[in-house]
């Protein structure tokens, strides 16, 4: 998903998500029209519009917008902002559990390669 428009980026989200214009139009109490007219760039959301499009697709804003190519799930964004508001010790105790896992995986990955 590389894609540089913000109608480029929804559309293929959308799609991701197995959603149709009508199903996201539904969820946002808006006409199927106006996503399409977004999803081909002919007119671009307020920042209120666009941040209800992010919250309904489960996506960062961030990433619809264009401002990172890193796709992020509203799940995992919850958890490293969950992760930022422990304390410092609590922190440090999380990411060596999270770096001794991705450790282990990658070497299973080595491994079986």
């Amino acid at each position: 998903m590389k894609s540089s428009t913000f109608g480029k980026r929804l559309s293929e989200v959308r799609k991701t998500k197995k959603l149709s214009q009508d199903e996201l139009a539904k969820m946002l109490d808006v006409h199927g029209a106006v996503i399409g007219r977004y999803e081909r760039d002919e007119v671009k959301p307020s920042i209120e519009v666009a941040a209800s499009i992010a919250d309904a697709l489960e996506v960062s804003l961030d990433y619809l917008v264009g401002n990172t190519d890193l796709l992020l799930e509203k799940n995992i964004l919850k958890r490293i902002t969950d992760i930022q508001r422990l304390t410092k010790d609590d922190r440090n105790t999380v990411f060596a559990l999270l770096d001794a896992f991705l450790r282990d995986t990658k070497a299973k990955q080595a491994i079986s390669e």
